[in-house]
């Protein structure tokens, strides 16, 4: 048997690579939702080991104007979330639903402010990152695309008119969800875009964070010309900004990630 020789080369020193601290992003879910989770972990993709996402869900089974389904959105169990996802050292909390487009924007300042508040960790919400990306880019004219029943739709079109937002065309599939609403194919979710992208908008919001549009967003931007606004991307594009980290670093799902 040969006999090995001795390594005569000394063992290099190992010393710990020298990073900063990763970005660690609190998100408050839907507790029916299947979308927002893999899709923006597929997102932080980009970044590897330095940002992740951290989810707490909360109890939202059915969107409806009805008794049950609004009592769905009060404070102290999205509070009970928001506190154990601080417990994770997140940078930020933030709300990753769509309530306050029917419900208003103060809904999610005043819940942001208690998350704030009852934590300590800065909040947000898709919907204020929606006020924020509309504002910067100086949309008038949007169109809607959501799988929402005409009662909420119709709060929505009439809170973004209180913005001095025209809604120019939208779509809405009747569906009190929350959990069917991933049922629905990204093919499907582009057909109603395309649809109501002959209206002229400045920009087109696909609006619910358990829809499958943010795979198709990129592709139909290409074809039709016009920003597709998927509330996913739009959340975690918000998101990773607040925290410091680049959204421009995610590619591949729509420009709202170098808006």
């Amino acid at each position: 048997m040969p006999t090995v020789p001795p390594n005569t080369n000394p063992v290099p020193e190992m010393r710990p690579v020298p990073q900063e601290k990763p970005v660690r992003l609190g998100m408050l879910t839907p507790s029916s939702n299947t979308v927002l989770e893999p899709y923006t972990s597929a997102m932080l993709g980009a970044f590897g080991d330095e940002a992740s996402a951290h989810f707490g869900r909360f109890r939202v089974v059915e969107i409806s104007m009805s008794e049950q389904s609004q009592t769905q959105f009060t404070l102290d169990p999205i509070l009970e979330a928001a506190e154990r996802l601080a417990e994770a050292k997140v940078d930020l909390i933030a709300w990753n639903g769509t309530s306050a487009s029917w419900l208003g924007l103060e809904q999610d300042r005043a819940l942001c402010a208690a998350i704030q508040n009852a934590t300590g960790v800065r909040a947000t919400s898709t919907m204020l990152a929606y006020e924020a990306l509309l504002a910067r880019m100086g949309v008038t004219r949007l169109a809607l695309v959501t799988p929402y029943l005409t009662e909420i739709q119709d709060r929505i079109i009439a809170n973004y008119a209180a913005q001095g937002i025209r809604i120019t065309s939208d779509e809405r599939l009747e569906d009190r969800g929350n959990h069917s609403f991933a049922d629905y194919t990204p093919d499907h979710i582009a057909t109603l875009v395309r649809n109501v992208a002959a209206s002229g908008p400045q920009a087109i919001s696909i609006l619910c964070t358990n829809f499958r549009g943010a795979p198709v967003a990129a592709a139909l931007e290409e074809e039709l010309g016009i920003p597709v606004l998927d509330s996913v991307s739009v959340t975690a594009a918000h998101c990773l900004a607040l925290a410091g980290a680049d959204p421009a670093r995610v590619t591949g799902w729509g420009k709202v990630f170098t808006l």
